[in-house]
């Protein structure tokens, strides 16, 4: 089972990228918890080089209520990953987890149905860039 979707866009730079993928989860109800610079952080603490690349922690509270309310020990896996990796092309791949693979494991009938509208919600997400 393919854990996540994605798309590459053409003719922006990381930023840019990130300011539409930004724009495209909040019309889903989604914010940015967090954010990580893989690029930054393995040149600081292992002196390697990569391409841009990003890693957003994104939650829509909405949904992370009606999955706790459910399973709370599902925190564990939130927030929803969405990340821009800049290619060797120059290109930005979009990619976003797909819930419903990742919470396959969760053994409660009751997570299914969350994690298929987060994953609409994010597929959304995608198809707006």
């Amino acid at each position: 089972m393919k854990y996540y979707s994605s798309k590459n866009l053409n003719g922006l730079s990381i930023e840019q990228a990130r300011e539409k993928v930004i724009a495209a989860l909040q019309t889903e109800g989604f914010g940015v918890l967090t954010e990580i610079n893989i690029q930054a952080t393995m040149k600081k603490k292992l002196n390697k080089d990569y391409l841009p690349h990003i890693i957003l922690g994104a939650c829509n509270p909405v949904m992370a209520d009606k999955v706790l309310q459910v399973e709370p020990n599902i925190s564990t896996m939130l927030p929803c990953n969405v990340t821009l990796r800049q290619l060797e092309s120059g290109s930005i791949e979009v990619s976003a987890i797909d819930p419903v693979a990742a919470m396959s494991a969760v053994d409660n009938d009751k997570v299914a149905p969350v994690a298929a509208e987060v994953q609409q919600k994010l597929k959304r997400v995608l198809e707006a860039l």
